[in-house]
């Protein structure tokens, strides 16, 4: 079963998310200390499996942003 890489960008926002409620609740230095390496750690690998994921797509920098296609609308005017 694959799991998908978003559940890894999930994953190290929720770790570190909880490092700051810890750190703000005043819990004890050891386990912020524990939750600061496992977050790190889950951080190096989210970037690993990000970019060693197989997504492809057809858009180009020519597109620009997917919500405004400034190429596009360019090449629709100039017609």
């Amino acid at each position: 079963m694959k799991i998908p890489v978003l559940f890894y960008v999930a994953l190290a926002t929720f770790l570190l998310v909880t490092l700051v409620i810890m750190v703000s609740m005043n819990t004890p230095l050891n386990w912020v200390f524990y939750v600061t390496c496992i977050g790190e750690a889950s951080v190096v690998f989210m970037v690993y499996k990000v970019l060693r994921d197989k997504y492809t797509t057809n858009k180009t920098f020519k597109d620009f942003y997917e919500d405004h296609p400034i190429g596009r609308e360019e090449r629709h005017l100039e017609k």
